[in-house]
């Protein structure tokens, strides 16, 4: 059975309200639809942990630095529900833009430092919108748990800081990243990918197991990085907006591996914009 789909807070809030006093559990799954695999295994992540799963569909302006950026990122709701069918979702909440910033909204939530270096870098503003729609849906769905991919894992962390700053009372759970035969990080850009495009974007993938097994042998980024930048670019990447090497916790940059360690990478392919992560 499809879960139903909710549009306004107040019809969100009734629902949750019958399920608070009932004293169950919620957990809220945060997403701008255009679902893949990754998504529902968050969507099954809640559904084991919760007695009530809700997954957000909302594709959030402030997030978007480039107007056709938002224009053209994907929307499939009808086809979202029926993927979500089979994991017994309790309730689709597809809020109206005035639902998340009704006439007048003038609160930007901002998390200082996590969101200075890497995609923050290049899209000034991009964690502000995040944060800022993500405490929303925190507090209109009441979550108790929330649910979200290591794939983006500086905003895993910065959700979590921006959680824990203002003393909201749920639970941020990072689930691992879900991956593409081929080692490809699943995302909902990869739809916009041309066929041709789509062959070469597992390089980088490949390119990053690489540069982790030379770390842990005891490399510096500063031996590896040139030529790890020069074999994606070789691959057809129109550019490398970074590849680092950065500390787990507070994303602090690092020359070489220690316990906690991150290798992250965003590149462009055929003017899509794919990032990625691994443990090193």
């Amino acid at each position: 059975m499809i879960a139903p789909i909710e549009r306004t807070l107040a019809g969100l809030r009734q629902q949750t309200a019958l399920w608070r006093k009932e004293d169950e559990t919620i957990g809220v799954v945060p997403t701008m639809g255009a679902l893949h695999q990754g998504h529902l295994s968050l969507a099954r992540a809640a559904r084991d942990k919760c007695d009530r799963v809700i997954v957000t569909i909302f594709v959030n302006p402030k997030q978007f630095n480039d107007p056709d950026d938002l224009k053209n990122y994907p929307r499939t709701e009808e086809e979202d529900a029926r993927k979500l069918e089979s994991i017994g979702v309790d309730l689709i909440y597809v809020p109206e833009p005035d639902q998340i910033y009704p006439d007048g909204f003038a609160t930007t939530v901002s998390v200082s430092g996590l969101t200075d270096m890497l995609c923050g870098e290049s899209r000034p503003g991009h964690f502000d919108g995040v944060a800022t729609v993500v405490s929303k849906l925190f507090i209109q769905t009441s979550a108790d748990y929330a649910f979200f991919g290591e794939k983006d894992y500086q905003q895993l962390q910065i959700v979590r800081r921006m959680a824990l700053d203002l003393d909201l009372a749920v639970d941020v759970v990072g689930c691992p990243t879900i991956r593409e035969e081929d080692g490809l990080a699943m995302s909902s850009r990869i739809l916009l990918l041309s066929d041709r495009a789509r062959i070469h974007a597992p390089v980088l993938a490949e390119v990053m197991e690489e540069m982790r097994e030379k770390l842990q042998g005891g490399a510096s980024m500063a031996d590896i990085l040139p030529d790890a930048t020069a074999r994606i670019m070789a691959a057809g990447f129109n550019d490398v907006d970074y590849l680092e090497l950065r500390d787990g916790g507070d994303l602090s940059l690092l020359d070489k591996a220690k316990p906690d360690a991150r290798l992250f990478a965003a590149a462009w392919l055929a003017g899509v914009r794919l990032i990625d992560n691994i443990a090193v």
